[in-house]
């Protein structure tokens, strides 16, 4: 989703390069977006407003004095990696910063509540942003944000596709962030950077921001409700999922840096993600089914012979890719669940 990269060298003139990393952006049906009827949760919503304007974390963003230090203490060997990390966080939510700030403007008129809780969430997006550059500063590198946002490209969403990528987005975001600190907490050998102890508090963050987009959901039943959608329901379901192992299974990763085994982190951030979702969605996917857990893993190994083939001719990369299409339509045919005895998301 971000973009524009500058390095900067220690000499008295700094020399800046740029490199583009695809930037990703969405917007919706702001018109859809403020028709929405709230009003038979509306308390609800004020509830969480509440919340958003306690604005639990206004100081918890600050380094402390031994932060740089710490930040350059890191061993080479996983430095890249830090920084990809940093910087794939910084622009995931720089693009959230920016999707809710313009939903918020959007809405300030006919649906005050709502423009309000985006305003409150776009505030903590900014904020993660902000102290995820300054942390990738600490290395001379940062992202161009300012820039960034005079040349972002759109991708349209309808309105109801951004409610369910953006819960699970959000509860993800809560349940990854979670499970390394509860990790590093017991393992504080393995805490290669000082952000993670920010993790915390942070993750509450993401967790308000789902239950927000959960409530949302809620109180719109039709979206929930009927074959077609929750067909979509499981693609998105299993799109994250995917998205998410994939990336993680990958053999180089963070978290081995962290002291954790990536296949069962994942699985385990799944697992609670999925679980959670049932507090909304009519169905999650059966993660305990073997099958399941056979055909990610082959879609994992698969997506690695993959990018080994990558500058083949489409020719020689074809095998690859329709057994991984074959494996995705096995993963997607498995039978859901019933999600369990269903709770308000509040």
């Amino acid at each position: 989703m971000v973009d524009a990269l500058r390095e900067a060298n220690t000499a008295s003139q700094s020399e800046r390069r740029e490199t583009l990393l695809t930037p990703r952006f969405y917007t919706t049906d702001f018109e859809a977006l403020a028709k929405l009827d709230i009003s038979a949760m509306e308390a609800d919503f004020e509830a969480l407003l509440a919340e958003f304007q306690a604005d639990y974390n206004r100081e918890h963003f600050q380094r402390d004095a031994g932060f740089v230090e710490q930040a350059h203490q890191i061993d080479p060997q996983w430095r890249a990696l830090m920084l990809e990390f940093l910087e794939r966080s910084c622009t995931s939510e720089f693009s959230g910063f920016l999707l809710y700030k313009e939903i918020s403007r959007r809405l300030k008129a006919a649906n005050p509540l709502l423009a309000e809780c985006f305003k409150a969430m776009s505030r903590d997006e900014a904020r993660h942003a902000g102290f995820l550059n300054k942390a990738m500063g600490d290395y001379d590198l940062g992202l161009d944000l300012s820039n960034l946002a005079k040349q972002k490209k759109y991708t349209f969403f309808k309105p109801k596709f951004i409610f369910y990528a953006t819960y699970l987005s959000e509860k993800i975001g809560y349940w990854r962030y979670i499970a390394i600190f509860r990790h590093l907490e017991r393992h504080p050998e393995n805490r290669i950077h000082p952000l993670f102890n920010y993790f915390k508090n942070w993750c509450q963050d993401e967790n308000r921001h789902g239950d927000f987009f959960g409530l949302i959901l809620k109180s719109q039943p039709q979206l929930l409700k009927g074959p077609i959608n929750r067909l979509w329901v499981r693609f998105f379901l299993l799109s994250f999922c995917l998205t998410m192992y994939l990336n993680d299974r990958k053999p180089h990763n963070l978290y081995s840096a962290l002291g954790l085994d990536a296949s069962h982190y994942a699985m385990e951030v799944l697992r609670q993600t999925n679980l959670d979702s049932g507090k909304v969605f009519p169905l999650i996917l059966d993660l305990d089914n073997p099958r399941f857990q056979r055909h990610l893993d082959r879609c994992a190994d698969l997506n690695l012979q993959l990018e080994a083939l990558s500058g083949k001719s489409p020719l020689a990369r074809l095998p690859v890719i329709a057994a991984l299409a074959g494996t995705i339509a096995q993963l997607f045919l498995l039978k859901p669940v019933a999600p369990p005895a269903p709770e308000m998301v509040r």
